[in-house]
């Protein structure tokens, strides 16, 4: 039997696992796993990866985000960082749990091997820290555009502490609306 590829640590927010990936290498570069259902197997339950995404934004301070799906097509996405530094960043959007909409940030980069597993019932984004920032997402559901939603990343009630001053945004992200002051949460 191998040694595990990854050290799991949990977070303030339940669920919330920030995942240190261990490369095997040597002097020509290394071997890194990403996913691995049967090591992941305790975090993930029996779900499964339904769809792959890729991502790239070109300048620092650009926020993307907070986004997720309503039940019945809520997902749970495992964030990695391929080139360059971000801080991402999930909010709890579970009804009725302590945590309810408290925020947690990790920096990712592919220097620090580091991935986030944000399960159902959180929005998520990310601020880029350096130009030219890839991320890969693994989903255990596929993009639904009837169950998207979305929280703005500059809500106040959020007071997420963007490392940088935020440079950009896209219109889309910037118009998502404020969490109303009556809103109970998702109820998965």
């Amino acid at each position: 039997m191998s040694a595990t590829r990854f050290t799991a640590t949990r977070t303030p927010l339940a669920e919330l696992m920030l995942l240190q990936r261990h490369p095997l290498g040597d002097e020509r570069g290394y071997l890194e796993r990403l996913f691995c259902r049967d090591e992941l197997r305790d975090m993930i339950g029996e779900r499964r990866i339904e769809q792959m995404n890729h991502t790239l934004t070109g300048k620092a301070g650009t926020v993307r985000g907070m986004h997720f799906q309503h039940p019945p097509h809520a997902e749970m996405k495992l964030v990695t960082c391929l080139r360059g530094q971000v801080f991402d960043v999930a909010v709890d959007l579970r009804q009725g749990l302590p945590t309810f909409l408290r925020w947690h940030g990790e920096y990712l980069s592919a220097e620090n091997h580091r991935t986030l597993l944000i399960p159902e019932g959180f929005a998520h984004g990310f601020q880029t820290l350096t130009d030219d920032c890839e991320l890969i997402y693994l989903h255990t559901a596929a993009y639904q555009p009837d169950a998207e939603g979305a929280v703005n990343a500059l809500d106040p009630r959020l007071a997420i502490d963007w490392p940088l001053p935020v440079t950009e945004m896209s219109a889309r992200d910037r118009a998502h609306l404020s969490i109303a002051t009556d809103f109970a949460g998702i109820r998965l």
